[in-house]
């Protein structure tokens, strides 16, 4: 994911037996301002992963980011989160009091989850038109709303378990869906943007090694 949307890269190295997070490998060491120059292997500095994707990248995905702003800006782990489904071409549809949209721009930071699995991958050439014979159903014109009970959660699950039938696999429930895939990856995105946003702050983050405190991602 390139661009605004993903924040800078984040980068760790191990020195005074601590390891520090910051955006860039510094010059010298921001603890003991000693010069870093060349590191042993074990010390080099690594990428940390992000755990958001652009959504419009992503083909035959589930979607979710916060219903307003970003994961990075405004996401408090609280949030109300928004969801979609991705066709082949990273078009994402998603179901709300407008009725059923196709956003071709906004998702560029989203926790995304696959579902075609390797046993699956022969959906592919249908999933563009099961995906819109499914959003043309009338439980999603836009009176059919309701925030609480019938909103964008329900328009993605039901279609999940719409895919899991015609693969005679077994359907899942709301609970059993969030804990099994959304929960994971919002803890790790919250591990993520804690991170994130301390380095922004203070310009680094460091742990000692020898401290309990569970390491971010």
């Amino acid at each position: 994911m390139q661009g605004t949307e993903a924040g800078k890269p984040l980068i760790k190295f191990n020195h005074c037996k601590r390891s520090i997070y910051s955006f860039r490998v510094p010059g010298c060491c921001p603890l003991c301002q000693e010069a870093l120059g060349s590191a042993e292997l074990a010390d080099a500095p690594v990428s940390i992963s992000s755990p958001f994707g652009n959504g419009h990248q992503e083909k035959c995905s589930f979607l979710f980011r916060p219903t307003r702003g970003t994961f990075l800006r405004e996401y408090d782990g609280r949030s109300d989160l928004h969801v979609g489904i991705t066709n082949t071409n990273g078009v994402v549809y998603n179901y709300d009091r407008c009725g059923v949209r196709r956003d071709r721009a906004g998702w560029e930071q989203s926790l995304v989850v696959p579902l075609l699995q390797p046993g699956m991958l022969g959906l592919q050439d249908q999933w563009d038109r099961y995906l819109e014979d499914f959003s043309a159903h009338e439980a999603w014109l836009p009176h059919r709303y309701e925030e609480d009970h019938h909103n964008c959660y329900s328009y993605s699950l039901m279609f999940i378990n719409c895919i899991l039938a015609t693969e005679g696999k077994e359907q899942l429930d709301k609970t059993e869906f969030t804990e099994k895939y959304v929960v994971p990856r919002t803890r790790l995105a919250s591990k993520y943007i804690t991170l994130y946003r301390a380095i922004e702050e203070h310009g680094f983050y460091m742990i000692d090694h020898a401290s309990p405190e569970a390491h971010p991602p």
